[in-house]
């Protein structure tokens, strides 16, 4: 009889034990390469990258990339970032911080100060083309700002709009909490009609708020405004979540401080607002009194009277076909490169923590490479939207064309936008000349989504930064 233990359990356990081993090895692995270095910088290098390989040699440090040094102030003024001791922060010792007034061609200057909030901040200029030492990303573009250190940021406003600025260090906490204001430029000569600015925030524990309305933040705000004036109503949307307006009849006439051409009247539509987007809308205060404005939750009524709340229209006015077409300077099929922006969402490491990520072309967290583009070129991009949320999307330093939406192509106003709002399965077609060099971010201005991996950049060859990202810079932009 054969006594021989038999061999098969053993070999059976030796290969789950291997696979065991393998597999929490692999993990380790996994976990080790999530790992961010403790300090590192943007500056690309050496074929990381997508798009074009090698960084251009004589290469120009983005600290130099600066507007006219030597060119006197026409706007100046002093900010200065606090804590505000019933909780969150505060410009000038309120928020939002100072409204900003400039004239098209203008130069603007701040000298920013942070008295006492001791992980740093920074001003960004959302939507405003800066030049690139200007834009206020922490470890990008500069330093955050520490407790009795200032930072002055000069820059030239030469397109008229509506915009508004905000923190870039720690963004997804200091926004929501009140460091930001509005910047308006007014065009050469002014403006035909009146006007009023809608800044809709909501800060921690309370509802939302139009911001900045005295003391107190009411859900219901007027204007004394006379029958059949003319008024144009800034809306800035400065949340997380997207939002919509909407009033009883209006024209569109500006979308992310850009003119539409030959914007119609409309009814019974409402506006879509993604985070960090701007709508100025052209509104007509009727014979009869008064004209209501809303968004969910507040409302602005222009005049005497007290016009009916409005329920939400069910339709969105849609872009696409809304005006009508006009030259835009180059054509939209000649791109030089085009890039693939695919947003979804799976398990994994981020930076050493577990958890379930926002990812951009299946990459997480500081593996995504950037986008590399050079001076001059036409840039064609496809956002597509794989996961189940949505995702206000945003470029810094440029504007970008709306081409098409899920195949269908841009028949109305050319669409020129910062901040755009792609839908869960949406597939948007964008185009962009690459006319503003430096290291630029190009993430979802839902901004815990940016906090949680939905960030990466744009750079140009030839443009290096010594400010570092990292737990050990102090710099930590979302």
């Amino acid at each position: 009889m054969n006594t021989t233990p038999a061999r098969g359990p053993k070999i059976v356990r030796r290969i789950v034990v291997t696979v065991l081993i393998l597999g929490l090895a692999g993990l380790g692995l996994y976990w080790f390469l999530s790992l961010a270095p403790g300090a590192y910088s943007l500056a690309p290098s050496g074929g990381y990258g997508h798009g074009h390989g090698s960084v251009a040699s004589p290469s120009t440090d983005i600290a130099s990339l600066i507007d006219d040094p030597a060119r006197p102030a026409d706007v100046q003024l002093r900010i200065e970032a606090q804590l505000n001791p019933s909780g969150g922060f505060m410009l000038n010792g309120a928020s939002p911080g100072p409204e900003i007034r400039a004239v098209k061609g203008d130069m603007v200057e701040v000298d920013f100060h942070n008295v006492d909030i001791a992980e740093g901040t920074t001003l960004h200029w959302h939507g405003i083309d800066v030049p690139a030492a200007m834009d206020g990303v922490a470890g990008v573009t500069q330093d955050a700002v520490k407790p009795g250190e200032s930072f002055t940021y000069r820059f030239i406003v030469d397109d008229p709009g509506t915009y508004w600025y905000h923190s870039h260090q720690v963004s997804h906490r200091q926004v929501i909490g009140g460091l930001f204001g509005v910047i308006i430029v007014d065009p050469e000569g002014g403006l035909a009609e009146q006007e009023v600015t809608l800044p809709l925030h909501t800060y921690p524990g309370e509802s939302r708020t139009i911001a900045g309305w005295g003391t107190g933040r009411g859900a219901e705000q007027r204007v004394q405004a006379e029958p059949g004036s003319v008024w144009r109503v800034r809306v800035i949307n400065t949340d997380n979540p997207s939002a919509f307006v909407w009033t009883e009849s209006a024209r569109l006439v500006a979308i992310d401080g850009h003119d539409l051409n030959e914007p119609a009247l409309f009814r019974d539509k409402k506006i879509r607002l993604g985070a960090g987007a701007r709508a100025d809308l052209e509104v007509t205060v009727p014979e009869s009194g008064a004209a209501r404005v809303q968004a969910p939750g507040v409302s602005l009524i222009l005049g005497d009277g007290d016009p009916a709340m409005l329920p939400a229209p069910a339709q969105e006015l849609d872009l696409l076909s809304y005006g009508a077409p006009a030259d835009v300077g180059f054509d939209v099929s000649q791109a030089d490169q085009h890039f693939n922006y695919v947003i979804n969402r799976r398990p994994g490491f981020l930076n050493g923590k577990p958890g379930y990520w926002w990812t951009v072309n299946g990459r997480i967290g500081h593996a995504v490479p950037p986008f590399m583009v050079k001076e001059g070129e036409l840039i064609a991009m496809e956002i597509r939207n794989k996961s189940a949320d949505v995702h206000p999307m945003h470029l810094h330093g440029h504007h970008f064309l709306v081409v098409s939406r899920d195949g269908v192509r841009s028949t109305g106003t050319p669409w020129w936008t910062d901040s755009l709002d792609i839908l869960s399965g949406e597939t948007y077609e964008v185009v962009f000349p690459a006319d503003n060099p430096g290291i630029w971010m190009n993430h979802c201005h839902n901004l815990p989504h940016a906090v949680d991996g939905l960030m990466t950049h744009l750079s140009y060859e030839g443009i290096t930064t010594d400010f570092m990202l990292g737990r050990k810079s102090g710099n930590e932009p979302e």
